[in-house]
This record gives C-alpha cells, structure tokens and sequence, in this order.
C-alpha cells in the first residue's frame, strides 16, 4: 500500500493522559517498518477553502485562533495544542491525497491509506468533538465532488463509535451514502438504524448498531446483507473506509470483539465490492487506541493488499443481528 503520512501530525499534543496521542502514528510506522512494499507520501495541508466546504467558516476560524492561543480543553474528550491546526489541515490534506489517487486509479499494492491525526469523522459542521476538530473524510469526499472527479462517494466506517460528524455534514445529501458498522449506544449516542438521511438524502444514510459483544461473523454478515448490496446500488465512483480499530476485541475503550484477521476479511470484502461496482478505494486512519492492536491491524490491511489471503471464519453470527440486519434490510429495500 502507499500510506500518506507526516510528522506534522505528530505535533498535535494531547497530553500524557489522552488515549489519542501521536504514539498511536509511530507505533504504526513501527509496525510497519517489519513489512515489505510499504512506502510514504505527503501531501499538500487542506486549504481552508476544502474545509470551510463542509464546515462553518466562523467555527473553521475559532478552531484556528483556538490552537493559535495554545490550545487547551474544547471539550472533555477533546484537546488542542499550538501545534493542532496544522496538524488538522495536513490530516485532511491527507486524506484528500487518498481520494485522489484512488480515482486516478491507483488500487492493489498501491492503494491508498492516509495515517494522518487527529481523527476526523464526529467533527460536526460547526463543532469540534470526540477527539476531531476536522471532518478528514468529509475535507476529502466534497473536494472530488467539487473539481468533478467523482459524482458520488461511498463512505463505509467500521469505527467503534457511530461517525456522527461524518452523518451530519452529508445526512440531507444524495451524492454521498454515509454507512456505519459501530458498537449500539456508545459515544456518541447516535447511529440508530431509524436514521437513514433527509429530504434529497432520505436513503443515502444506513446505520448498523450493533450489540455490545459482535465479533468477526457479525460484521461480516452485516457487510454481505447491508452495506455490500446498498453500495452497488448507489454505484459510487469512489469507496473512503473511515477506518478505525476500536472495535479490536483487545482495544481498550470498546467491548466489541472483532480479531486482527477480522480487519482483513473486511478488507477483503470492501476490495472485492469496490472492483466490482469499478469504484476506486481509499482509506482514512479514525481510531484505535490499543497500540498494538491499531498497528497490527493496519499491518495485516497493508498485507491483504500485498497478495496474503485471510483466513476464513468459521465463526457464526448471533441471532441480535441476523434480527437487526433483517430489519435494516427492510428499511432500506434490500430484502
């Protein structure tokens, strides 16, 4: 794969405590440096015209004075530096390097992956949250949108948590389908499957909260009945994967139960559905807060890139979400 990254993301400062520091970048890198066919890009920061297209100026300019003034809580999750400003618009920047190569058809051992932070996908329009102050996902799906690269864009997050930001910014818009796979009830408190978009979007938003516990089967299943069969019908010209790893059964601020292999199967699945429907395929790092299974787990995606099979499951699903995914299947007519 070619990961995007820079140390510029590294200057985003935390503190000791936060479960989201720049040790989560260079264990990857680590991580990685045991592997062969990996190589590095860095890109150009997002402009501020890129993320004012899906976030409020005035809130776009608060978040700068903010980290211009040295930072400090914005909210109890989520902290900023002097440093995280830049670090933001070269995450997003990042992550807009990943979009466009993945329509200029770069795809195999060349598939894009951006490692930037901080983390983007609860960045809301007007608000900072959840650890994100930008949306990098969204920075990247409009500006394809906007030089005419692409007229829709798929955007399938397996983050523990519900991507809200990502759901808000797109929820009443039908030139992005925003799915989600995420843990039911955790933070943010959104993503209830009664949430399929609005107005011209009604449709374009498939959410599957699933139960505490869901393993490998689970999201597996919940892939072939849902999101698989949404997406080709919403025929995107580019898949982004929000691609967060809280959802490790090691990971140590979720209760879901999904193994490093589990990463690659999905992998495997978001491949084969992004070749089918001629879609180009992107990844954008959201969480995972366990070192080694964060690095891990991007190891084993850039390894099912680079020809390794993954291994099958034999596992079964629970009978929650075969109820569950009959369910949003029927919402969504997918039956």
């Amino acid at each position: 794969m070619q990961f995007g990254y820079s140390d510029t993301c590294l200057d985003h400062d935390t503190g000791e405590r936060h479960p989201e520091t720049a040790d989560r970048l260079r264990a990857i890198r680590r991580q990685l440096s045991r592997r062969h066919g990996v190589t590095y890009v860095d890109a150009d920061p997002a402009s501020v015209e890129a993320v004012t297209a899906v976030h409020d100026a005035a809130y776009v300019e608060e978040v700068r004075e903010f980290s211009a003034d040295g930072g400090g809580d914005w909210d109890t999750d989520t902290v900023a530096s002097e440093g995280t400003w830049d670090a933001a618009l070269k995450s997003a920047g990042l992550a807009q390097w990943a979009a466009e190569r993945a329509l200029a058809g770069d795809d195999g051992r060349d598939t894009p992956f951006s490692i930037g932070r901080p983390p983007g996908h609860h960045a809301t329009i007007d608000d900072a949250m959840g650890f994100c102050f930008v949306n990098n996902v969204a920075v990247a799906a409009q500006s394809v949108l906007d030089d005419g690269s692409a007229t829709r864009v798929a955007v399938f997050d397996w983050d523990v948590h519900h991507g809200n930001g990502t759901q808000d910014i797109f929820y009443d818009r039908d030139d992005v389908f925003y799915a989600s796979i995420h843990e039911e009830g955790l933070y943010p408190g959104t993503g209830a499957l009664e949430e399929t978009g609005e107005g011209q979007g009604e449709g374009a938003t498939l959410n599957v909260p699933l139960a505490s516990g869901a393993g490998d089967a689970d999201y597996l299943l919940a892939f072939e009945q849902a999101i698989r069969p949404a997406f080709a019908r919403f025929d995107p010209d580019l898949v982004l994967v929000s691609a967060g790893f809280d959802a490790h059964r090691h990971d140590p601020i979720s209760r879901m139960r999904v193994s490093t292999e589990g990463y690659a199967r999905l992998t495997d699945r978001i491949r084969t559905l992004a070749d089918d429907v001629g879609a180009g395929l992107g990844f954008v790092l959201e969480g995972g807060y366990g070192l080694d299974t964060l690095s891990e787990s991007v190891a084993t995606i850039h390894e099912t890139f680079d020809g390794r099979d993954p291994l099958e499951d034999d596992g079964d699903a629970s009978e929650d979400t075969t109820d569950l995914l009959a369910t949003v299947r029927a919402r969504h007519g997918l039956a």
